[in-house]
């Protein structure tokens, strides 16, 4: 399950340090399409005033984005709904990846931690730019700094150090974690060829949404702290 894969098939150049890439295009594209598909449904006023009757991909990404955007007026706030354009594409893109590494012949692009590092790097300079943007560079700063003056040198440095580990701690996390997920399925998809595999497949489909919300809510908490002082005001 994890030597072969099918891209390998398109080109002798697909190999393991580039194979992330290629199958991060694909769910890239797969999606695109899923949406440019779901968009030219919703463009008919007449028929987009009738839900579907059923499964159907506009349906399911209704579904999806209204969940999302519940969860993140929750956690954010009113102003939730501009920031749900990179909130919804991680978790779909997430997930999607997620669910590549339980087809047989396709590896996950989040198992690789330069995927997963990029995503985290957007997530760290979209929530620190959202920060600076509404509540100033000095403000969002001092913020850093915590409420006591003589502490603040230390407090400021403590604070900027961990908001500089997010991108890691994000990136890492979703990387372990589906690594380990799709290792464990291998080793027993091969050991007991039947059945058993069936029971972590369940399991691994619990995973992929698990790791995609729990990055997605991080990322929905990031942005609440660092908007937190304009939203109070």
């Amino acid at each position: 399950m994890h030597g072969f894969n099918w891209f390998a098939l398109i080109s002798d150049k697909v190999n393991e340090h580039n194979i992330h890439i290629i199958s991060g295009l694909f769910v890239a594209l797969l999606l695109i399409g899923a949406a440019a598909l779901a968009k030219r449904k919703l463009a008919r006023l007449e028929q987009s005033l009738v839900p579907d009757g059923g499964f159907s991909i506009t349906n399911t990404f209704e579904v999806i984005v209204e969940s999302i955007l519940n969860l993140m007026e929750g956690i954010i706030g009113p102003g939730a709904r501009r920031h749900l354009p990179l909130i919804g594409t991680l978790f779909i893109f997430i997930f999607t990846s997620n669910l590549f590494g339980l087809i047989p012949g396709f590896s996950a692009p989040t198992s690789n931690i330069n995927t997963n590092l990029a995503m985290a790097l957007c997530v760290f300079l979209y929530f620190n730019a959202v920060g600076i943007k509404e509540q100033g560079p000095v403000n969002y700063f001092k913020h850093f700094a915590g409420p006591i003056w003589w502490m603040a040198p230390f407090i400021f440095a403590i604070e900027l150090f961990g908001v500089a580990l997010r991108p890691l701690t994000l990136s890492l996390r979703l990387f372990a974690n589906i690594n380990a997920d799709h290792l464990v399925l291998g080793i027993f998809s091969q050991l007991v060829p039947i059945l058993i595999p069936v029971i972590f497949m369940i399991l691994g489909l619990f995973i992929a949404f698990v790791q995609a919300f729990v990055f997605t809510l991080l990322s929905m908490i990031y942005i609440s702290l660092a908007t937190a002082h304009e939203e109070h005001h």
